[in-house]
């Protein structure tokens, strides 16, 4: 199965942002224009997901959330759909000597 890189957002919530653009919040999972499904599996349809054409999914299985983000789970199986094999998700930043 080959994997998905431009994957646009899908969520259970929205909030506007301070732009007066619609952002995803709640749930989020990942989700290719054109299908009526994530890479998860979900139908948007039955799990009332709405769609976020304009943001792309671009989440790590680093990401922290913290309690001001309205985004409160990133599907891990959505994440694991969009990162390509022998890819690392972390980078070392002062390696030792």
């Amino acid at each position: 199965m080959a994997k998905v890189r431009t994957a646009a957002v899908a969520a259970s919530d929205e909030h506007i942002g301070g732009d007066g653009i619609r952002r995803p919040g709640g749930e989020v999972h990942a989700w290719t224009a054109g299908t009526n499904q994530t890479l998860c599996g979900l139908a948007l349809s039955r799990s009332r997901l709405r769609r976020f054409p304009h943001v792309p999914f671009d989440f790590r299985a680093t990401d922290v959330i913290t309690a001001e983000d309205q985004v409160r789970h990133i599907c891990p199986r959505c994440v694991a759909a969009t990162t390509r094999r022998g890819e690392r998700s972390w980078t070392r930043t002062a390696p030792r000597p």
